[in-house]
């Protein structure tokens, strides 16, 4: 048997950690010195202490041990947690790379004392949604506000509006810039599940990948935040993936004052 200070030793854990795991039951004591109180621990129990520290450095937490080492025997059963695990690190992995091409990217700017550093770029998900649709071609883009007069036309106010994604979009569909004749889709998510009307679809739109800045004010700021997004995506080792993408967060239907208006222009983005 090995006292507690020795065993802390061997297997490089700290007293108070052996303590806590004995508090919680991951790894007891084979028994206790009646003289002294002292822990006491036997030799097999160093492969299990070495096995908890290898599954914390895995990223493991104690209660998920806990349940390892309750069915260690169990090769599948393990084999599933792991690939949970490792599911989890690839993700953390891609999002700290994802900070790391912001933080570089936001350095070359500032070196650059590029006008565009008033826009911040930023990485994220539009989330999977479900969505009323109107998709047509207008003579301008001025002439965007006839689309959503339309959709609202022939929705009557019927369809409920999604409480976790309320926001209107707009989606640009056409290859570049156009003085005329310009095919726009508007989208607003909603609830349930809805018959088409004559230009209302409605689909369920998959998760994507965007580059996106934030302004507030009126929309002839587009076109600057814009150029903000598409020089940071060519900078930050990514390609174009879709249409330009404009979420109008407050608008002209809930606030009156153009100061007031907030929109996020957002490039949809894959890994080149």
């Amino acid at each position: 048997m090995i006292r507690i200070g020795y065993f802390s030793k061997i297997t490089q854990i700290s007293i108070r950690r052996l303590r806590h795991y004995d508090e919680i039951g991951l790894l007891t004591p084979s028994a206790t010195d009646e003289a002294t109180g002292y822990r006491l621990y036997a030799l097999d129990q160093i492969q299990t202490a070495h096995r908890i520290v290898a599954l914390q450095d895995m990223g493991f937490g104690l209660a998920a041990i806990a349940e390892i080492m309750r069915d260690f025997q169990d090769s599948d059963k393990f084999e599933s947690l792991l690939a949970v695990r490792l599911k989890e690190t690839q993700e953390k992995e891609q999002a700290i790379k994802n900070q790391l091409q912001l933080i570089e990217s936001t350095m070359k700017r500032l070196r650059k004392e590029d006008d565009s550093m008033q826009y911040d770029v930023t990485l994220k998900t539009l989330p999977k949604r479900y969505v009323a649709s109107l998709r047509a071609v207008i003579a301008s883009y001025d002439d965007e506000g006839s689309l959503w007069e339309q959709m609202e036309k022939e929705l009557g106010g019927q369809i409920p509006m999604a409480d976790t994604l309320p926001y209107p979009l707009s989606i640009y569909h056409d290859e570049g810039w156009k003085d005329s004749d310009v095919d726009v889709e508007i989208q607003v998510t909603v609830e349930g599940q809805h018959e088409d009307t004559a230009n209302v679809h409605f689909k369920t739109v998959e998760p994507i990948e965007v580059a996106s800045a934030i302004y507030k004010g009126s929309y002839d700021q587009s076109y600057q935040a814009n150029g903000a997004v598409a020089k940071w995506v060519a900078e930050s080792g990514y390609d174009y993936a879709g249409p330009m993408i404009s979420i109008m967060h407050v608008n002209p239907d809930t606030e009156p004052n153009p100061e007031n208006w907030v929109t996020e222009v957002c490039c949809p983005i894959k890994k080149k």
